[in-house]
């Protein structure tokens, strides 16, 4: 068997609308999320207040989660696509 990974959880806080909420991530995501923030030249607290309003999930630490996932596997499709074209 494999070493287990060791995953740090922070919680973290931030604006949305003005009202300060917290979320809970592993660093991982979160820094993530700082990166896609970066790429979009938007700020943390508006990145988020967008996948806020958009989110399906109730909980918005998961939504955080399933977006990281979903642009780190579209990324990947278009990396894909990308070294397919020869």
């Amino acid at each position: 068997m494999g070493v287990p990974m060791k995953s740090v959880v922070t919680k973290r806080s931030i604006v949305l609308d003005g009202h300060k909420t917290s979320v809970t991530l592993e660093d991982a995501f979160w820094n993530e999320l700082k990166k896609i923030a970066h790429f979009q030249r938007v700020t943390l607290s508006k990145l988020v207040a967008a996948i806020d309003a958009a989110r399906k999930h109730p909980n918005l630490s998961s939504a955080i989660r399933v977006f990281v996932l979903e642009h780190l596997q579209h990324q990947g499709r278009r990396t894909l696509i990308r070294s397919g074209e020869q």
